[in-house]
């Protein structure tokens, strides 16, 4: 027997998968690597399938999407292990009014959570079983700015939880501002929303729409920026607040638990949600004047982001994950004894 096929096999059931390159997918394709050292890993949309006899655990990614999968494993494998990882719309929506996703907490042995206040959204009920886990990404060094012009850039799917009207109006405060640059990426998931960015576009000729784009080109835009800016409405922990974090781009974020959680209380470049003025303000502040754009501010979010940064290290995701598992499968065969 090949060492391989001794390993326990474990099923991530992610809602998304390659093609829809989203957070969810690239959560579940890192932690399919974090855990190929000592698991077999693989990842599906749904449950059960061919293989599912040999799955002797699961992760679900996001309690209302993933329902369907949570309690058909529930009522196959009622002993075998069950963790639910709770996104934002779970947290911050589904879970006060959603049948399918209050029953997925009862089910799940274990409750995840990607961000450290995000245990505040929970029944206390429910607390004792949930634990963090942040997320991680590989450092990258900073690539060179401009001092004569400030680049921000906004990453995320055009929908109605990513906010992008904030920033449809950001854009047209400072359309006057040729040194104030603004990119936005991302595909128009609600095609209403795409047609404000043409609109936006048109209006406003420092706002660019860069529409969907690689990963890899994502990461490289986000180096080359000054800052990213993140205005989500309900966020779970976003990927793109770590790869800028870990890229030496400092953020500025609505002021939403899902963003708190992942930068800290004190940081300092929070706007409220949906609060045109108050972000094009703050960009304007760390534009400044003169020829370093906004240098104080720029430098202290630096600063902050800096200090955050060994949160979203690979090797501290990759323990936890595996602390997880064996404490998971442990259970287990104490629950069979």
């Amino acid at each position: 027997m090949s060492k391989a096929s001794s390993m326990p096999q474990l099923v991530i059931v992610s809602p998304a998968l390659r093609d829809a390159n989203n957070g969810n997918w690239q959560t579940a394709r890192r932690w399919q690597r974090h855990l190929s050292a000592g698991y077999r890993v693989r990842i599906v949309k749904a449950w059960p399938d061919a293989l599912a006899e040999r799955d002797a655990a699961m992760i679900a990614l996001h309690a209302r999407r993933s329902a369907g999968a949570i309690a058909a494993w529930s009522d196959a494998h009622p002993q075998r292990a069950l963790a639910v990882v709770l996104t934002g719309t779970d947290l911050y929506r589904d879970i006060a009014t959603d049948a399918s996703a209050q029953r997925s907490l009862e089910l799940a042995q274990v409750l995840v959570v990607l961000q450290e206040i995000a245990t505040q959204g929970l029944p206390e009920s429910l607390r004792g079983k949930t634990q963090v886990i942040f997320q991680s990404t590989t450092t990258r060094p900073p690539l060179a700015k401009s001092p004569h012009r400030l680049r921000a850039v906004m990453v995320g799917h055009l929908r109605e939880e990513k906010s992008p009207q904030t920033l449809f109006a950001a854009a047209r405060l400072l359309a006057g501002r040729r040194d104030i640059l603004i990119d936005h990426i991302g595909l128009p998931l609600d095609p209403a929303l795409g047609e404000e960015a043409h609109a936006t576009m048109a209006a406003v000729p420092n706002y660019r729409w860069l529409g969907g784009l690689p990963h890899e080109a994502v990461r490289r835009r986000i180096q080359r920026a000054h800052l990213l800016i993140h205005a989500s409405r309900i966020e779970g922990g976003a990927h793109v607040i770590m790869e800028a974090v870990a890229s030496g781009t400092p953020v500025l974020a609505s002021a939403v638990d899902g963003n708190i959680g992942m930068l800290g209380t004190d940081y300092a470049g929070y706007f409220p949600w949906n609060d045109a003025d108050a972000l094009a303000a703050l960009l304007l502040r760390c534009r400044g004047t003169g020829a370093t754009p906004g240098e104080t501010l720029v430098r202290h979010l630096t600063a902050q982001c800096r200090q955050r940064a060994p949160m979203f290290a690979p090797k501290r995701e990759r323990v936890a994950l595996h602390r997880l598992v064996e404490d998971m499968l442990l259970d287990d065969l104490r629950g069979a004894s």
